[in-house]
């Protein structure tokens, strides 16, 4: 829990619980059921239905993010989750599949791709300042508004100048998809088999197939169309081919993954910039050492990706925020062989997790790990005790997008309003697909 010094967490398990009390918790809070021994041990194992293992240490998650990748596929919970959705996308595919799809689009987030999307992205900053503005010192949701400025970016960056994509459709349908599909099922804890139909998932098929007409229109539509004068991400991914076989993708492959993008590349960034905004208003010294860098550094004007290089200070609150409030907090395999992972057996069908969350305050690894303290970023964390966008093979392709947007917006409103908490309505870190701060996160701003 939070304390007078400490930023908003979630209570861990100190005692042994049940099945029945662990789904029913896991159904509000997949967190909530981590067992607080993960932040102080290097490996915890149990049973529950299923034997399960989780990791907090590095070596332990190099050998199955990277040097194992092959013996460790993403588990069939998180498949049978999300496959409904995004099909056999990068997200989700194995094997050979997901190595052609990933050569074919990672020259779709190059350096110079994503640096020429900046101007979408300081727009976005400039109106979300002035809507901040219109607010002026009344208390606002800033997780509302930064869903709203991450989501118009990835519409234009995504889709631009499509007339059949509507952002407020395709929003409410993944958010729809999101509150029905991603319920943990009793199901899954028990172990019951894939095929086995989950409930709660079959209501969310009205909001899957609104999702996937959009998508697919606006592809049908683009090829017929052609390139805009700047190529959008679509644009990229249709031009986009496997430089080994030549392959490029369909017309489903381009929906699924243009909807793993759409998903992905709002709802993670809108969450890593609302929990920096409430960690800078809960401490006002790491809110004036940013200004101050983000005002010297823009001299009043909206943040550019040219300007990056001289916020750094910016920059080491965004990681910290990813830190303390990882928004993909569990990574979850299954074995395919039995191994040995810290010390600890594990034999073929096992559950392997890795629980991000735990991991960024675990007390072998970090100092002081519940406490916010960005200048923690000054030196480089140890590669596998830090994992916001993942690692190995499958390290999120958008990470560098997703950090470069985060920047421009926290250092463009930084640099001009002063955030305040609104007292008695802190955010509760809540975790279902992803870590979101229930009830939203509210503050006050004013002129700075």
């Amino acid at each position: 829990m939070s304390t007078a010094r400490t930023p908003v967490s979630v209570p861990l398990v100190r005692e042994p619980w049940g099945m029945l009390r662990s789904l029913s918790a896991a159904r509000k809070n997949v967190l909530s059921i981590i067992p607080y021994i993960a932040t102080q041990q290097p490996v915890v194992s149990g049973k529950t239905g299923i034997r399960w293992h989780m990791l907090m240490d590095p070596d332990a998650i190099r050998r199955v993010l990277l040097e194992e990748l092959e013996n460790y596929p993403k588990s069939d919970v998180t498949k049978n989750l999300l496959r409904p959705a995004i099909g056999e996308s990068l997200f989700i595919a194995e094997g050979a599949h997901w190595r052609w799809q990933r050569r074919a689009a990672a020259p779709v987030f190059s350096h110079r791709n994503v640096s020429a999307l900046a101007p979408v992205m300081s727009a976005a900053a400039e109106a979300s300042l002035a809507r901040i503005e219109r607010a002026d010192k009344h208390a606002s949701d800033i997780y509302a508004e930064m869903v709203r400025a991450t989501f118009d970016i990835t519409a234009k960056v995504t889709l631009s100048g499509s007339a059949l994509f509507s952002s407020d459709e395709v929003h409410k349908a993944i958010d729809a998809y999101i509150a029905a599909a991603g319920k943990v099922s009793l199901f899954d804890i028990l172990g019951v088999p894939m095929w086995v139909p989950r409930p709660s998932r079959l209501m969310a098929g009205a909001s899957l197939k609104q999702m996937k007409a959009i998508a697919d229109d606006a592809v049908n539509s683009r090829r017929t169309a052609g390139a805009g004068e700047v190529p959008d991400l679509l644009d990229l991914l249709l031009e986009g081919e496997d430089p080994e076989t030549g392959r490029s993708m369909s017309t489903a492959e381009l929906r699924d993954n243009l909807l793993t993008f759409i998903v992905a590349g709002h709802e993670t960034t809108a969450l890593t910039l609302a929990w920096a905004f409430y960690l800078c208003a809960f401490d006002q010294d790491v809110q004036d050492k940013a200004r101050a860098e983000a005002q010297s550094a823009l001299q009043g004007r909206t943040a550019t990706a040219e300007d990056l290089p001289d916020l750094p200070y910016c920059r080491m609150i965004i990681d910290e925020a990813l830190r303390l409030y990882p928004p993909a907090s569990l990574i979850s395999r299954t074995a395919r062989t039995s191994d040995t992972l810290a010390g600890r057996e594990v034999q073929k069908g096992d559950t392997v997790m890795i629980p991000i969350y735990a991991l960024h305050r675990n007390a072998l690894l970090w100092d002081d790990p519940d406490s916010f303290r960005p200048e923690r970023f000054t030196e480089k964390p140890e590669r596998y005790a830090y994992l916001p966008f993942g690692d190995g093979p499958r390290i999120c392709i958008g990470a560098s997008f997703a950090l470069q947007e985060a920047v421009i917006i926290l250092a463009t409103l930084l640099s001009k309003r002063r955030f305040k908490p609104v007292e008695g309505r802190a955010p509760n870190p809540v975790m279902i697909l992803t870590l979101r701060p229930e009830g939203g996160v509210w503050l006050t701003s004013e002129a700075v």
